[in-house]
């Protein structure tokens, strides 16, 4: 039997991985008078923790208490990473963090984040949400010998590290010539900045705490667990520096905005709010939406918990028909170091999911999830299902489907592995074993969302990418040498 790679996973099965998700940033600055008070490597661990959905390789946090930047960050989740010995040792007033799945730079300790440079004034750490799609023609800009690890996000702390001037300068010469999805909370020793892509294309959000300290994080939800109010959303294009002077705002490009559509679906919390618009709110009404388009005679409907559970409910809402609980997922399987033996692979779900028969035995399902990527997960719950005595199976799913890859910041599998990208929904149906399948259509979902369609980025379900993407620019390991 292999043994484990010691990486941390929440995924039973690494054939049927699931969209990794985008990385979380956070970033906090408070009056040096109220540095002992705040402890802002607590409040940073925080924001982190409620971030954690959005990244689960290696979490990190800097800190600056005026004069010099510490930075500690490890492979693992937030909780692993972090205790209270290592928090008290991070002291200062400023702090960003990070907690990361690699989508650019294999998940190694050197492309943890925050990303640390020496500069000629002092230090730079630097934190990123998203991936770039021009990394080839950024690292080209640099002299021989310069980068350490194999990440974006390195190049783009060494292009700003080593411009010369200071970081507002050097960030008004180099993200013009940035391309690709970048939301970035950044320090210097005395000063936090953030900036958002001319798409924004991942979110990014700012906060204060009564108008002492200030807060940014990538969702609002981690505003909410430190107790900062929500001021506004960092516009795309907009590059802001918060300091003893307060916030200063300034534009580096025109604002194209195309936010991830795919955010609504997956990515954010169910308390996340993404331009005035609750995500559980969005995600209810998707199920109300779906129900109208793909009605079926059944029941009861359940959610493949927990991903499934808003559009269950509004399912449930508009069809009529009741919602219930048909699956009882164990939340502390899967985060292990243990490579499981194929005999126990082919437990398969049950290991995460098991079905109330009682429930379930005798009745016509409608099973709701939020996307299907390779399949193999659906297929084994539908085929648990049926073995716990269940009637008939439908599954709705509550997003278009997964057709094209994603190069600003999710780590979708590539075109040929995605089922939908090679299969028809009757076909995918087949092979699910299902009764019937239905996806809410993608001007259903834009609805859902209320933000107009040119306004988004659709692109893993219509293949139209924003920003092209040269062929040279892609795949995870680009700037790592070849094993071949």
């Amino acid at each position: 039997m292999p043994l484990g790679d010691g990486r941390l996973s929440h995924d039973l099965d690494p054939s049927d991985r699931s969209p990794q998700d985008a990385c979380g940033v956070f970033g906090v600055w408070v009056p040096p008078s109220e540095a002992s008070r705040a402890e802002v490597s607590k409040l940073t661990y925080y924001g982190l923790y409620a971030l954690q959905h959005r990244g689960q390789e290696s979490a990190g946090i800097a800190v600056s208490d005026g004069a010099r930047i510490v930075v500690f960050k490890d492979m693992g989740l937030v909780a692993q990473v972090f205790d209270e010995s290592v928090l008290n040792t991070l002291r200062g007033h400023l702090a960003v963090g990070h907690c990361r799945y690699s989508t650019t730079g294999s998940p190694t300790w050197e492309n943890a984040q925050p990303t640390f440079r020496s500069t000629d004034a002092g230090g730079l750490a630097l934190t990123h949400n998203g991936n770039l799609i021009n990394t080839p023609e950024l690292a080209a800009r640099l002299d021989p010998g310069v980068l350490t690890a194999t990440s974006d996000t390195e190049v783009l702390a060494a292009l700003l590290a080593t411009h010369g001037g200071g970081p507002m300068e050097a960030a008004r010469e180099i993200l013009p010539v940035t391309r690709g999805a970048y939301s970035l909370v950044f320090m210097d020793e005395g000063t936090l900045y953030a900036v958002r892509d001319p798409e924004g294309i991942r979110p990014l959000v700012l906060g204060s705490f009564e108008d002492v300290g200030w807060v940014v994080a990538s969702e609002t939800a981690a505003l909410d667990i430190v107790g900062a109010r929500f001021v506004r959303e960092i516009e795309p294009g907009e590059l802001i520096a918060i300091d003893a002077d307060g916030v200063r705002s300034e534009r580096f490009a025109e604002p194209r905005p195309k936010g991830c559509l795919f955010e609504y679906v997956y990515l954010a919390r169910p308390d996340t709010t993404i331009a005035g618009r609750s995500v559980q709110a969005t995600r209810v009404e998707v199920g109300r939406r779906l129900a109208r388009e793909h009605p079926v005679e059944a029941d009861l409907v359940i959610p493949t918990p927990e991903s499934g559970t808003p559009a269950a409910i509004g399912y449930a809402e508009a069809s009529g028909i009741p919602y219930g609980q048909g699956l009882v997922k164990n939340s502390y399987v899967g985060r292990t170091f243990i490579q499981p033996s194929q005999t126990i692979r082919q437990l398969g779900i049950r290991l995460k999911l098991n079905p109330l028969r009682e429930a379930i035995e005798g009745r016509r399902l409608i099973v709701v999830d939020d996307s299907i990527v390779r399949g193999n997960t659906q297929r084994a719950i539908v085929r648990m299902l049926r073995d716990a005595g269940a009637a008939e199976v439908h599954v709705r799913i509550s997003s278009p489907p997964v057709k094209w890859p994603c190069f600003y910041g999710i780590d979708f599998a590539t075109r040929a592995e995605l089922i939908a990208g090679n299969l028809s929904v009757e076909e995918i149906r087949d092979s699910l074993g299902a009764d019937s399948l239905g996806y809410i259509s993608l001007d259903e979902l834009i609805a859902a969302s209320q933000i107009p369609k040119d306004r988004l980025c659709r692109a893993c379900f219509d293949g139209v990418y924003p920003i092209p993407v040269d062929e040279d620019s892609r795949g995870k390991h680009l700037l790592e040498p070849s094993t071949t």
